[in-house]
């Protein structure tokens, strides 16, 4: 890695106030919050009508909402009652919002050889649009309220009769709507400033169900036809492998895959305007690929949502004022509207949102997709996979914490550097019509999943990719990718913290022993999987680690006046992603793990320890924190992190920035923890957290025998302050300090601890 490209190490402030380090209560039984197995065993491998109150009118265009919070629907048709209400939901949003000035212009130039649209618009108002809301409730609602503020959002706006708005309900324990059912789904008409109740028992159906949402499309477009249809699913997402929906009333039925999305809108027999996600992470390319048989347009996040979502009242108004709106003036009215709402009321989150053309897609990005997947494929047989680890590391990733693998496509072929690269990134920008983004840096749309932080989602990846009919090039190229990766992790060495806190430290790997390594790894595979797909044979892999790997064996300190300083050679350095601390504290019965955070500096060749015993804090509480992510924003460079704690009761990550405003950091908000396999998609965070909340820290703790015993409250649970001050502060006990490196490979390996 070049000098200038170095991991760097943050500021700190100290208040002198601190609680000190106690772990409070019996086990919690979560499970680790900070390595996910506990730092046992080796990571990746290679396996892989009644109306409510809520204000507004109605128009002709028919909006289908569909609020996916229980389960399914398709039942029989009912009558319009009154006195629905809204309960007070956790956090309310205001009634309008200020958009902020841009002057960016979406682009409605679509290239030579595109298919036409789907939808025949008629122009002069004369279009009629029914709008389907697929709205799964889930926690985001019984916990939030986030769905019913949205309802109240698109009740406040202003549309004649050729709106139809239509909202399915389901998935949810507790809605915060009187009268929308906790135990079957629904299906309402949002119409005179309410909702109309239109199916009063649809079944207790599972939302992620893809004959679910099948029923649902159908049963708008037989009782409200229009020449505009559009379809918003609302609630989780996860991406290219995880695809969508988390339905908390059927927690074992998963997400609905894209395979399963695929099939849900093949047997709908609809196709729409634009298909749009308020949910995360769901403006990938495996998305709009599937997609383009069903809309013309996409209209998608790649980063988390901040908790408001998307804000409906101004651009439902707009639209029931001009039904013959083009498609991508819709989707900017949109983006515009989602920007502002989370500039105002979720300062600091990362914000992205983007409108594809998706017939523009499907006619110029495949084959540049194929030879750019071609060309990795290439690099990787001629010893380039660190070119490639390099790039994937350097490129914006989305949901950091998570390790969904999610990256921006752009951003990724123009990092790789060769032509193929650049010509795919500048299809992808053209295909993208419009997209805005916000506290974050190279988001330009699309976004793709490509494997560095763990391996295990591979082949359900491309098994993903063949159901929804894409091409194999990509899937070879990162199959190809991954077992290099996990065969450099084979051969490595690494090491554990916990294994350093008993001098044990970081097994060093001679060259000499890279091939006998390498065979007995291969050999013992069962030959399944990606690792039956590698772009070299054994000897030539075995060649390239041998000659690309992180010699570990000089991974010692030297003291000096109490200085400790770890000498790395270029070559090492070269080989490095990135550098971290991770404290441990003596309870007196094992070890309390604090977490990782960049505290080092570096002279040189060196990395100088931070020995201060000091760790983060929030109004004086030592609490657990782990750094996820650092970027450069115009020359800025903000680090992501979260901490783990129970907030109000709920688990949850509670998210902070650190940037130039605030460079020991701010907190911006939080997001459900889920574990033991809950779900694997992603929440939308929750809005900036407030004054009172009761924040409870959480840590794991390992035992004297050097294992995960389980995960306790740390110190005392305290209310939240109206301006949280965040500093780093004494821990008050004995403590060993481990630096963990991480190679190309994606390998660990931490220094002896250092014990204070």
């Amino acid at each position: 890695m070049a000098d200038n490209k170095r991991p760097t190490g943050r500021d700190t402030r100290t208040s002198g106030k601190s609680s000190g380090v106690n772990l409070r209560g019996d086990g919690l039984g979560t499970g680790p919050v900070g390595s996910q197995n506990g730092y046992s065993g080796r990571k990746g491998g290679a396996s892989g009508g009644q109306r409510a109150a809520i204000g507004g009118g109605f128009s002709t265009i028919v909006i289908i909402l569909l609020i996916v919070l229980f389960g399914g629907h398709g039942g029989q048709q009912g009558t319009t009652d009154t006195g629905y209400n809204y309960d007070e939901p956790a956090y309310t949003q205001p009634p309008a919002i200020t958009q902020t000035v841009n002057t960016g212009k979406p682009d409605t130039t679509v290239a030579a050889g595109s298919r036409e649209k789907r939808t025949k618009i008629l122009g002069g108002g004369a279009d009629t649009v029914t709008l389907m809301v697929y709205m799964c409730g889930t926690d985001l609602e019984s916990k939030y309220g986030m769905a019913t503020n949205d309802l109240r959002e698109m009740a406040s706006a202003s549309y004649g009769d050729n709106v139809n708005i239509l909202v399915y309900t389901g998935g949810c324990n507790a809605w915060k709507t009187n009268g929308i059912s906790n135990s079957v789904n629904q299906i309402y008409r949002v119409k005179s400033g309410g909702l109309e109740n239109l199916v009063k028992d649809d079944g207790a159906k599972t939302m992620t169900d893809p004959a679910t949402l099948t029923s649902f499309i159908k049963y708008c477009a037989n009782n409200f036809p229009a020449n505009r249809y559009e379809l918003i699913l609302w609630d989780h997402g996860g991406g290219s492998v995880s695809g969508y929906g988390y339905d908390e009333k059927y927690k074992s039925s998963g997400s609905m895959r894209l395979g399963e999305i695929d099939k849900a809108l093949k047997n709908a027999g609809v196709t729409f305007d634009f298909i749009g996600f308020d949910a995360c992470l769901m403006a990938t390319a495996e998305t709009a690929l599937m997609l383009d048989n069903y809309a013309d347009y996409m209209i998608a996040s790649e980063e988390t949502e901040p908790g408001i979502g998307w804000y409906y009242t101004n651009w439902l108004s707009k639209l029931g004022s001009d039904t013959s709106m083009p498609t991508v003036d819709i989707g900017r009215n949109i983006i515009d509207d989602f920007t502002a709402a989370c500039s105002q009321q979720c300062r600091g989150q990362k914000t992205t949102l983007s409108i594809t053309d998706l017939a523009e897609f499907r006619n110029t990005v495949p084959d540049k997709l194929s030879a750019f997947s071609d060309s990795i494929s290439t690099m990787i047989s001629d010893n380039n996979y660190k070119s490639i680890s390099d790039a994937r590391y350097v490129t914006r990733e989305f949901a950091a914490s998570s390790k969904i693998d999610q990256v921006d496509l752009a951003d990724f072929a123009v990092n790789v550097g060769n032509a193929e690269g650049k010509e795919l990134a500048a299809a992808i920008k053209d295909a993208v019509k419009y997209e805005r983004s916000a506290n974050i840096s190279n988001a330009y749309g699309i976004s793709v999943y490509f494997p560095l932080k763990r391996t295990s989602y591979v082949d359900a990846a491309c098994s993903e990719y063949s159901e929804i009919g894409m091409d194999d090039s990509y899937a070879r190229a990162i199959r190809q990718f991954a077992s290099l990766e996990v065969s450099g992790q084979a051969v490595s060495g690494g090491g554990s913290p916990v294994a350093s806190l008993f001098g044990d430290g970081s097994s060093g790997v001679g060259a000499d022993v890279v091939g006998s390594l390498l065979s007995a790894f291969l050999s013992g595979s069962d030959g399944s999987g990606f690792l039956s797909d590698r772009a070299m044979t054994d000897d030539e892999m075995s060649d390239y680690l041998t000659i690309n790997h992180f010699d570990s064996s000089s991974l010692f300190w030297n003291e000096a006046d109490g200085e400790y300083r770890l000498t790395l050679s270029d070559q090492q350095w070269d080989m490095v992603h990135d550098v971290d601390m991770n404290m441990f504290v003596d309870v007196g019965t094992g070890y309390a793990d604090l977490g990782i955070d960049n505290l080092f500096t570096t002279d040189g060749n060196d990395i100088v320890a931070d020995t201060r015993k000091l760790w983060f804090a929030v109004d004086g509480h030592i609490v657990a924190y782990y750094r996820t992510d650092t970027q450069t924003i115009d020359g800025e460079t903000v680090i992501s992190g979260y901490i783990p704690a129970y907030v109000n009761g709920e688990r949850a990550k509670i998210l902070v920035i650190i940037d130039n405003e605030s460079p020991y950091g701010r907190i911006t908000g939080a997001v459900s923890d889920y574990h033991d396999g809950e779900t694997d998609t992603v929440a939308k965070s929750a809005i900036e957290l407030k004054e009172g909340d009761i924040i409870a820290p959480i840590c794991d703790f390992y035992d004297y025998d050097k294992n995960y015993n389980d995960t306790y409250y740390l110190g005392e649970e305290f209310a939240l302050s109206a301006d949280p001050y965040l500093s780093n502060e004494d821990v008050g006990k004995p403590v060993s300090i481990t630096y963990r490196l991480t190679d190309i490979y994606e390998t660990e390996y931490w220094t002896p601890a250092i014990v204070k």
